[in-house]
């Protein structure tokens, strides 16, 4: 009987969480104990967690907080516990390993592929790179930020790891938003009215200056000029008041809607560097961290992620503002490698 791919997701989420407790509490038995009866009380429990342990053993180049302890043999390394996982997956991970040594070029690939194999079972790609290449026109990486000038003389400001897909007609302009942020400037034409679609929502302008941020867990417009219609998901029609400049609009997934306003100025403050977070979760300001941090980052309670936070963030050292969005609401950030961070709530 095959397993359901949401229970295949859940159980990986749940390993990666062990992995992070594990690491830190290493001399905790009760802790262990704990974990045992979960990696037993299910076989889906089991694959997930030596899936995990794999990936964390191509990555033992880069030593965790409490290597010092595995190796001096206080406590076992959080990977020990999938002993009983099949001895032909252990042979694997180790033949991958030793297979690296002497070659550091392949060795270098080994450790980008068990991050991306780590970013994939903790549900960490929102949209993987070859999709998002499928079902877009103009994509930006990790950190990168691109312009693009649109055949109307419109233009286009894409911020990291954000896609696009253009379709223009003689009737109107449609951009959609597939994944991230942009920031719109909009040329007049008043017979071909302008669309940005981010998710289910819908933006119309004639002319105007305005930012779409799409999120997991909601769209949000806002206007540095000119006026834009917001039309919410399964909406037969726009807003009843249009957003004008300063003006901002938040669309939450089961058809909450958030407005409020800022100075103008702000609209769009990540091209010079700045995350403003107002009233939004620790989770969605990690999101915005994502697209600037080479690696993974990974938020380990949920409850923690969904606290409700204002403050301003600089993208420019993306760890950094990790650390300050944490530590300032009792959270910590830990590195399990150079490529992969945890955040935990206090």
């Amino acid at each position: 009987m095959s397993i359901p791919a949401k229970d295949r997701d859940q159980a990986a989420l749940e390993a990666a969480r062990w992995l992070v407790v594990l690491e830190d509490a290493p001399d905790d038995a009760a802790l262990r104990a704990e974990f045992e009866a979960w990696r037993r009380a299910d076989p889906v429990h089991a694959e997930a967690w030596a899936e995990t342990a794999d990936v964390y053993a191509l990555m033992a180049e880069v030593p965790p907080v409490h290597h010092a302890q595995w190796a001096a043999g206080a406590a076992p390394h959080p990977a020990a516990a999938a002993r009983s996982a099949p001895e032909g997956r252990r042979h694997a991970a180790r033949a991958g390993a030793a297979r690296g040594a002497g070659r550091p070029v392949r060795r270098r690939v080994a450790l980008g592929a068990a991050v991306a194999a780590m970013a994939a079972c903790l549900a960490l790609v929102v949209a993987p790179d070859l999709l998002l290449r499928l079902e877009s026109d103009h994509l930006t990486a990790t950190a990168e930020a691109r312009v693009l000038d649109l055949p109307d003389g419109s233009t286009v400001r894409l911020s990291p790891a954000s896609a696009v897909a253009v379709d223009f007609t003689a009737a109107e302009r449609r951009v959609r938003l597939v994944a991230g942020e942009a920031f719109f400037e909009v040329a007049p034409a008043p017979e071909r009215p302008f669309r940005v679609i981010a998710g289910e929502a819908t933006a119309t302008v004639l002319g105007t200056a305005f930012n779409v941020r799409l999120a997991e867990e909601e769209v949000a417009v806002a206007v540095r000029h000119g006026r834009v219609a917001v039309t919410p998901p399964d909406a037969a029609s726009a807003l009843p008041k249009p957003l004008e400049a300063g003006d901002w609009v938040r669309l939450g997934p089961s058809g909450g809607v958030t407005r409020g306003a800022v100075p103008p100025d702000e609209v769009g403050v990540w091209m010079q560097g700045q995350i403003v977070a107002r009233d939004r979760t620790i989770a969605s300001v990690v999101d915005d961290l994502r697209r600037y941090h080479a690696g993974v980052i990974l938020v380990a309670d949920p409850a923690f992620g969904s606290r409700r936070v204002t403050g301003v963030y600089s993208v420019r050292d993306p760890a950094a503002a990790l650390s300050a969005l944490a530590g300032a609401h009792g959270g910590t950030v830990r590195a399990l490698s150079p490529w992969v961070l945890v955040v935990t709530g206090g």
